[in-house]
């Protein structure tokens, strides 16, 4: 493998990338196999900022249908568990000697910066893995949307969707293993397929910004790095 392709990539997280599959909370070998993953990215050139979900604990929305709690305070709650994961994969990191910083769009000063654009470009600067928490910071949106706002706003070349399956297929390939892989889709085509790898709002967002989204299997390892270099990998999700 060579140098990576891009200069700036933002990896989406899901929550459920720090447990065991089906498990919750945060699994110790879970955590350090991501962190040693997102490591070797940095070791390829490119600058790297990370969002985390909070899935393997807390999602706002399912939540809410639960329990008498109301949707945004449940989505609150979801963006402190960000929180959470994203203080767990610095420490893990750093003890990889990776030097980090956690950025939160919501305040939560003992633990963690605030989003400050110009800031996170300066981290960048100084070689950092720049950690993302907290979502946008409002309710009623997903950490996908967040991952999708922050590619924009920070100039990512390419955002990594790293998920628990090999890309993205027609239906659920857990409940139907005779779903369709897709290994190229425009934007179009996942808004209008119906696709859902991401929210309708991140995919938007990725399209008006030309940012390209590749879908990969988190838990494979060589993955992430072959996304970087260029190689053929999971699903590209493109203008054309």
């Amino acid at each position: 493998m060579g140098q990576s392709k891009y200069k700036r990539v933002l990896l989406k997280l899901s929550g459920q990338s720090f447990c065991e599959q089906g498990g919750f909370g945060i699994d110790g070998s879970q955590l350090e196999s991501i962190a040693a993953r997102i490591a070797e990215i940095s070791k390829f050139g490119p600058q790297v900022a990370v969002v985390v979900g909070a899935g393997n604990f807390i999602r706002g929305e399912k939540f809410s249908a639960k329990t008498q709690i109301p949707r945004n305070t449940a989505d609150y709650m979801g963006m402190l568990t960000t929180i959470i994961n994203a203080c767990a994969l610095q420490e893990t990191l750093e003890k990889m000697k990776s030097e980090t910083r956690v950025m939160s769009a919501i305040n939560v000063d003992a633990m963690c910066e605030p989003f400050i654009l110009r800031r996170a470009m300066r981290h960048f600067e100084q070689g950092r893995i720049v950690i993302l928490a907290g979502g946008t910071g409002n309710p009623f949106f997903t950490t996908d949307t967040c991952a999708a706002l922050r590619a924009a706003e920070l100039q990512a070349d390419l955002l990594i969707k790293a998920t628990k399956v090999d890309g993205v297929y027609s239906e659920d390939p857990e409940k139907n293993p005779k779903a369709k892989f897709f290994e190229k889709l425009t934007y179009h085509e996942v808004l209008e397929k119906n696709l859902r790898v991401m929210d309708a709002s991140a995919i938007s967002l990725c399209r008006d910004n030309k940012i390209p989204i590749v879908v990969i299997n988190i838990f494979k390892k060589g993955n992430i790095t072959k996304a970087i270099c260029g190689e053929p990998v999971g699903t590209v999700i493109s203008q054309d």
